[in-house]
């Protein structure tokens, strides 16, 4: 039998302990939550709840003739850029249909409907034509050259648009996504608002389907930050699905049985689920359709979707013999440097949502390594997310706001700032880089609710804005986090979306 000295002894009780840990998930949901308002650009409401944040982007559109005030900026920066906006409108959507008893059993469920409406409210405005989306507001050159408060900015506002010339299937179809899935979250609640979604998220997918053409084309400036690496294929069959989803209309089932092997959806076997590549989810939410009524072809791709679905589910959990999702030694699953925790929560939910349709219909996920039923994929979305929440070698939790310990520097505009409302004195574009990037305190304001990107691949974490590939969050790194974490704090039975 080995022997240890005390310190040893000190240390490994002290670290099974961290792992063991148990998180208040109802307080984590309540902050991720909290996060959305400090992401908001416009004119912010009385109900406002992060004090440190202002008004902005008032004059958004104005030098092109439409109203682009609203919406949300997207990371630490000050670009509202519509690609991973409206994902991260469909990710809080989907948290919302799949767990909405959850949410509002911990008494969050206006507050996540707020956040849905201020990213829709938005998109309205945005699609003034069936075949007319304002894509971007601002652009990431100039504003990555200044450092200012999004009250104080200075740097260039102008809006981009695809239309029928210079299409944007990317952006359109999953625009559309994220109204038919948020039609679905307002049907009982707003009827009206939520028909007046539906009908743009139909015009949309129209508009994407129809004229055909990568947004990163039409829009290069988006191509340094948002890149379409994927294509449009997943997203067309993504939006297809939700608009099946909200409408019970067979065309948009139909679309996406009979362009599943051609746009990828049943042949691409994905290790990732993200903004930019959707396959892992457009496979998951066709594998939870009912098959009750369908075609015994429909029912055979429906199957095909599933295989895929599950491939990507058996990687996550190591279950494959082949292509697995990478772990750290802490257990994190690990998919790249930049930002790797948008890929761990996106995942998550996934992961989640199927959990709950195994347990509905009482079956197994059959995987190369095993069997897996869905208390162990559950087991697995757990610890998952006690890592983020501090269970982890380095003890720090990375959503931040949750205590003991958490990122204080974060890679923010806003937050690594005096607030505007204690201080209303212009901070220019390079006076913000000297007087706050620079600076090695702490930031002044807490992002509460943000997850950050989280550690490398050997759970090593530095908290400096300059890391920027950690210590940024993103809004759809969050987005998909809320279904999660209301589920983990919820009392209620397993449930499909497909049954919803």
């Amino acid at each position: 039998m080995p022997k240890y000295n005390s310190l040893v002894v000190v240390i490994l009780i002290l670290t099974t302990l961290a792992f063991s840990e148990s998180f208040n998930y109802g307080d984590a949901l309540s902050k991720s939550l909290l996060y959305f308002e400090a992401q908001r650009s416009g004119r912010l409401p009385h109900t406002q709840r992060v004090k440190w944040r202002d008004n902005s982007g008032l004059l958004d559109g104005l030098e092109q003739g439409v109203d682009l005030v609203g919406g949300y900026y997207d990371a630490g920066d000050n670009v509202k850029f519509g690609l991973p906006m409206a994902y991260t409108i469909t990710l809080l959507s989907w948290s919302v249909v799949q767990y909405r008893d959850e949410i509002g059993g911990a008494g969050e469920l206006d507050t996540a409907l707020e956040a849905i409406k201020w990213g829709t409210d938005y998109f309205i405005k945005a699609h003034p034509q069936p075949h007319v989306l304002w894509a971007q507001v601002g652009d990431g050159d100039t504003d990555h050259l200044c450092w200012q408060r999004p009250e104080d900015m200075t740097t260039s506002r102008r809006a981009y648009k695809v239309d029928e010339e210079n299409p944007g299937s990317e952006v359109a179809a999953e625009t559309a996504a994220a109204m038919a899935a948020a039609s679905i979250v307002f049907s009982e609640t707003k009827p009206h608002y939520s028909r007046l979604l539906l009908e743009h998220a139909i015009q949309l997918f129209e508009f994407g389907d129809k004229f055909r053409g990568r947004y990163d084309e039409s829009i290069p400036v988006v191509k340094g930050y948002y890149p379409s690496a994927s294509g449009y294929k997943d997203e067309l069959l993504w939006a297809a699905l939700w608009l099946y989803k909200a409408t019970n209309n067979l065309t948009y089932f139909n679309y996406a049985i009979q362009n599943g092997d051609s746009f990828g959806g049943t042949t691409w076997a994905i290790a990732e689920f993200s903004w930019d590549v959707k396959y892992a989810g457009v496979q998951a939410i066709a594998a939870m359709l009912p098959t009750e009524g369908k075609s015994e072809e429909a029912k055979k791709i429906l199957k095909q979707y599933r295989s895929k679905a599950e491939f990507y589910i058996c990687a996550c959990l190591n279950k494959n013999n082949s292509t697995n999702v990478k772990r750290s030694p802490g257990g994190l699953l690990y998919t790249r440097r930049w930002n790797n925790l948008q890929y761990v929560s996106n995942g998550l939910l996934v992961l989640t949502a199927y959990s709950d349709h195994l347990s509905w219909i009482n079956q197994s996920l059959e995987c190369e390594g095993g069997v897996v039923g869905w208390q162990e994929i559950l087991s697995f979305v757990k610890s998952q997310t006690d890592y983020i929440l501090g269970a982890n070698p380095m003890g720090v939790s990375y959503l931040v706001g949750v205590e003991p310990s958490y990122p204080k520097r974060v890679h923010h505009r806003g937050a690594s700032a005096v607030s505007y409302r204690d201080s209303k004195v212009f901070v220019g574009c390079m006076q913000g880089y000297y007087n706050w990037l620079l600076r090695e305190a702490p930031n002044p304001n807490v992002l509460v609710g943000a997850l950050v990107g989280g550690p490398d691949l050997y759970d090593h974490f530095r908290d400096s804005r300059f890391n920027f590939a950690q210590t940024e969050a993103c809004t759809y790194n969050t987005a998909s986090l809320v279904g999660v974490l209301a589920k983990l704090n919820g009392p209620t039975p397993n449930k499909s979306l497909s049954h919803k």
